[in-house]
């Protein structure tokens, strides 16, 4: 089979397309074949080896895909511990999820692993409440363009997002922000950022953020919380690390940080379940719109990741193994 390997770490320029065996399946586990696999930012931190969990060589990227069992069935879309930008995977199939007619390939992808974080951030992690501001780091993502429609349907008062550009600014109030920010005022002093966002708010402190970017933007979201505010912070795609949070500062104002990895989700399938039996449902139905973000041949994956890292996209990127 044709698949993406890594056999040093670094940039774009360290994945290259091999033909390799197929994967054998293990216990519990089948073998697909792939129609389209997902791309995600944090495949850019694995090809790195800066991901939270270390990786060993040589490896095949990918968590994603959407695909049948090998000799038929129902297509279904699928998380992985590995493996996905290939023509077939193996994967368990309690972590698969059948795709209704409606919704297309790339549309399940978009909800499978960032939709089902954007779930779980407002869900789980922030316990949002009807009435609350929602602050949504890189509105026009993955992850983020979801997260706004979401908090939006379930009740969020004001929802911020922070984009690039106008463009993705643009994008992010068409999907349903009441405001935009630029995360550029970050750049030079979290405080202009904060104060960007209380402006965004009416003035007042924001009730949650959810936020991937690290360094000032998070020092600045971290200010701009409200009492009893929720910064869920699932990414680091700045690199930088932030500030370290101390706990009087956590005490005396009554904020909290609270950390996410869907990986953790993955381990509890039901969890899992409750995210995707949702969002399908309101992808099939019209309610939910995945934000496309290209469809790439496998043989052109350096350029996806070129794309991505260079915050060229927004939404969803898509592989192609066909091409």
């Amino acid at each position: 089979m044709r698949a993406v390997q890594i056999t040093r770490f670094g940039g774009p320029e360290v994945l290259d397309v091999v033909d390799l065996p197929d994967p054998t399946p293990g216990e519990g586990q089948e073998l697909y074949e792939v129609s389209s696999a997902g791309v995600n930012f944090a495949d850019t931190h694995q090809t790195e080896d800066s991901y939270l969990a270390p990786q060993q060589l040589p490896l095949i990227p990918g968590a994603e895909f959407v695909g049948r069992p090998v000799g038929g069935g129902e297509r279904v879309v699928g998380l992985l511990e590995g493996g996905g930008y290939a023509e077939r995977v193996v994967a368990n199939p309690r972590l698969t999820w059948p795709v209704p007619d409606a919704v297309t390939d790339e549309q399940a992808l978009a909800v499978v692993l960032q939709g089902a974080t954007a779930w779980h951030l407002l869900r789980t992690s922030a316990h949002l409440a009807a009435g609350e501001s929602v602050v949504v780091i890189a509105g026009a993502g993955g992850v983020g363009s979801l997260a706004v429609q979401l908090a939006k349907r379930w009740g969020a008062g004001r929802v911020i997002a922070t984009a690039s550009s106008a463009e993705k600014r643009a994008l992010a109030e068409e999907l349903g922000a009441d405001a935009t920010v630029d995360p550029a005022l970050a750049d030079d002093d979290p405080k202009t950022f904060a104060a960007a966002l209380r402006e965004a708010n009416g003035g007042n402190r924001v009730d949650v953020v959810l936020e991937m970017t690290g360094g000032n933007v998070f020092d600045g979201s971290f200010s701009a919380l409200a009492p009893f505010g929720r910064l869920v912070a699932y990414g680091m795609a700045g690199r930088r690390p932030p500030k370290p949070v101390q706990a009087p500062a956590l005490m005396g104002t009554s904020r909290a940080v609270i950390g996410f990895w869907l990986a953790h989700c993955m381990n509890r399938p039901s969890m899992m379940d409750d995210a995707m039996t949702e969002l399908l449902s309101l992808v099939a139905d019209g309610a939910l719109r995945p934000v496309g973000g290209g469809r790439y041949p496998l043989s052109a994956v350096r350029e996806a990741h070129q794309d991505l890292l260079a915050r060229r996209t927004t939404g969803k990127l898509v592989l192609d193994p066909t091409r």
